[in-house]
């Protein structure tokens, strides 16, 4: 096969459309069930490529979660702790987590409202623990190098039979020029074929020179979902999981400040007060996403007013204040940020500190560097410049 029909593009209007080989090859991926769209398919490639690199990397089972040709999530699969099988809404299975299901579970968790109808991407064969965590998500697809016979059986249940799998050859290398049209016009480049690794992490230019190991492999995960993110974009993970991304502002202060935002989240529902909020036993998956993501906002009222919490609760929680959120969030630390072109001020260092911020890479080259170190001096960031932009359009 060496193209494949799409229902339609970007939108319905926008017929015919397909992918294909130029050179009259194979495509490297079959359809396995399911009809995948435009979308789904940038999503697709897109997403094997992170987790490609992030298991070339680190050595680790990998996951994404996209949204929109960004990535909502990304991880490797390292074990979860019971809190994160919590918030992760995976703590009621009964069953031996693999490398891969970890993956997963972090990659779709963090950020579980923008990961609602993602289309996923992962390194490895797909095994049954994986497709059981897939199996109760809403999602449009997969891809994969390869799926278990059972995990196949169940994915293809999802959807009523028309949940979109792919399977991709992994042994796949393509052409180092890429092209893409524009207004009928044609634009070519070299492939991005720039390997992130802790090579690049060597120029520390703070004070603190010290970047724990830890923190390293946190900072090429960083990078390496940041290659994949629309620009501007910046990356917060923390224990081998992107916990805030901020893709696709025009200024990188509000992408600092937008996943700042979502990191403030992920860590914020581990609080004792939205671990323990009594929900009715019958309420869907994305209605308790929906109200924690509200409770834990400075519109709370919406889901606490009289009239409302009964919709969602067996009783009604006390208010999260703004106090006690600020002192749970002065509690998490050990934060590392990527950002995808330098910052230009030492504001974007201001916001990160704010979110538990201790290691930083981006490029560097603003003509305000001497004013971001100075930044990260002043809390004890440890702070390397790359050399590399890492822009994605």
């Amino acid at each position: 096969m060496n193209e494949f029909a799409l229902k339609y593009g970007c939108n319905p209007n926008q017929k015919p459309s397909r992918i294909y080989m130029e050179d009259g090859s194979e495509l490297p991926i079959k359809v396995l069930c399911g009809r995948p769209g435009y979308i789904n398919f940038l999503d697709a490639f897109n997403g094997w490529q992170l987790v490609s690199e992030l298991k070339k990397a680190t050595g680790l089972a990998a996951a994404t979660s996209f949204k929109h040709v960004s990535p909502a999530g990304a991880a490797v699969g390292l074990p979860l702790s019971e809190v994160e099988r919590k918030i992760y809404w995976v703590d009621d299975l009964d069953m031996e987590f693999t490398p891969l299901a970890n993956a997963y579970a972090r990659a779709r968790g963090a950020d579980r409202m923008s990961s609602f109808g993602d289309f996923i991407a992962l390194s490895d064969v797909c095994d049954v623990a994986t497709a059981k965590i897939i199996k109760r998500e809403v999602s449009d697809g997969v891809i994969a190098p390869g799926y278990a016979p059972e995990a196949l059986e169940i994915l293809k249940g999802k959807k009523n039979g028309n949940y979109n799998v792919i399977e991709i050859d992994a042994t796949y290398v393509p052409s180092p020029l890429e092209r893409k049209q524009v207004y009928g016009i044609t634009f070519e480049q070299g492939r991005n074929e720039l390997h992130i690794n802790d090579e690049l992490l060597s120029n520390l230019v703070t004070e603190n020179k010290e970047i724990p190991e830890s923190a390293k492999i946190d900072l090429i995960i960083s990078l390496i979902t940041l290659k994949y993110t629309q620009s501007n974009s910046v990356c917060y993970v923390k224990g081998g999981q992107a916990i805030g991304i901020g893709a696709g502002q025009q200024s990188r202060i509000h992408c600092t400040r937008l996943a700042g935002n979502k990191a403030d989240n992920w860590y914020l529902r581990q609080a004792p007060q939205v671990l323990n909020l009594p929900f009715l036993d019958n309420i869907k998956r994305a209605d308790r996403d929906n109200a924690i993501d509200v409770y834990i906002s400075e519109d709370y009222m919406d889901v606490l007013a009289d009239g409302e919490w009964e919709k969602t609760f067996k009783e009604k929680p006390p208010v999260f204040t703004k106090e006690e959120k600020r002192a749970w969030l002065d509690t998490l630390t050990d934060v590392a940020l990527g950002s995808d072109a330098f910052f230009p001020f030492g504001d974007n260092i201001e916001r990160a500190h704010r979110s538990g911020v201790t290691s930083i890479a981006q490029p560097g080259g603003s003509i305000r560097d001497d004013n971001v170190i100075e930044t990260c001096n002043k809390y004890g960031i440890a702070m390397c410049f790359t050399g590399i932009r890492l822009f994605h359009h």
